[in-house]
């Protein structure tokens, strides 16, 4: 007899939920652009500055890994010389690191 009162008194909706859940929705898109959209945004910019600051002697490393130094660069390729009289061509764009000046030299 008790239960079926209770189940008899459920609790009503609460008026006016829409427009709260819709608030907390933008604000969770808002947080999420500021976490993890713009920080990937502004790395994009900046590997796309470094990607056209690239210079002739310029040692780096590829996203594959590969330490050379840049012997050749055109519009799209650069051309990394990886050992004495070894040269490697690769896509602009793979070049992920700029190191300083003599490392390749301090590693052999």
């Amino acid at each position: 007899m008790l239960i079926n009162q209770a189940w008899a008194q459920g609790a009503g909706a609460a008026p006016g939920g829409g427009m709260e859940s819709m608030l907390l929705i933008v604000v969770m898109f808002v947080v999420l652009y500021f976490l993890m959209i713009r920080p990937q945004m502004k790395r994009a910019k900046e590997h796309k500055g470094m990607i056209e600051a690239l210079q002739k002697g310029d040692e780096v490393v590829t996203t594959g890994g590969v330490l050379g130094r840049i012997n050749r660069i055109n519009e799209n390729y650069v051309t990394l010389e990886v050992a004495s009289n070894v040269e490697i061509q690769v896509q602009r764009p793979s070049v992920q690191l700029v190191l300083p000046k003599g490392t390749i030299k301090n590693i052999e």
